[in-house]
């Protein structure tokens, strides 16, 4: 159900031929990094956080850490992880599969600088088995981004 309601998504931008489906699982940025073979740095980490004014998404690089304090800063509201058994019901995707594409109305998206770094990223596709390959602006579009926001540290920063 998920693959699908993030596919229905995706084919409104024409990106649906771009999902890759792994033999093993991707639950994981070190998981799908070995599933796709790539760097972690590639694999487009999707947190979901509550804030007092409801539910966002924010991608970032794999390897990528958040930063409290500019957390704090962008959103005025300190870093609060959703539960991953509130996850599905809240954003859409059960965790492992949590995307962008096909979310529950009302969820905000949110892109970190850290992707500026990359040409590509491999964000999930709604099951802890896929993925799917695109260009930042391509992600930028297809997210239906609210923005760009600075909230986390790398390994090179």
């Amino acid at each position: 159900m998920s693959l699908e309601k993030a596919k229905n998504h995706l084919v409104k931008f024409g990106l649906e031929d771009r999902i890759r489906v792994a033999k093993e699982s991707t639950a994981t940025v070190a998981l799908a990094a070995k599933a796709f073979g790539c760097e972690e740095k590639k694999i487009a980490k999707t947190l979901s956080f509550m804030l007092p004014s409801g539910p966002i998404l924010v991608l970032t690089v794999g390897d990528a850490r958040i930063d409290n304090a500019k957390f704090k800063h962008a959103f005025a509201a300190k870093a609060k992880m959703i539960k991953p058994e509130e996850c599905e019901k809240i954003i859409g995707h059960a965790p492992g599969g949590v995307c962008p594409f096909g979310i529950n109305d009302g969820v905000k998206v949110y892109l970190d600088e850290s992707l500026k770094s990359m040409d590509s990223v491999l964000p999930a596709c709604g099951t802890s088995d896929t993925g799917v390959e695109l260009t930042i602006p391509e992600l930028e579009k297809a997210s239906c981004s609210a923005g760009w926001v600075d909230i986390t540290k790398t390994p090179s920063s």
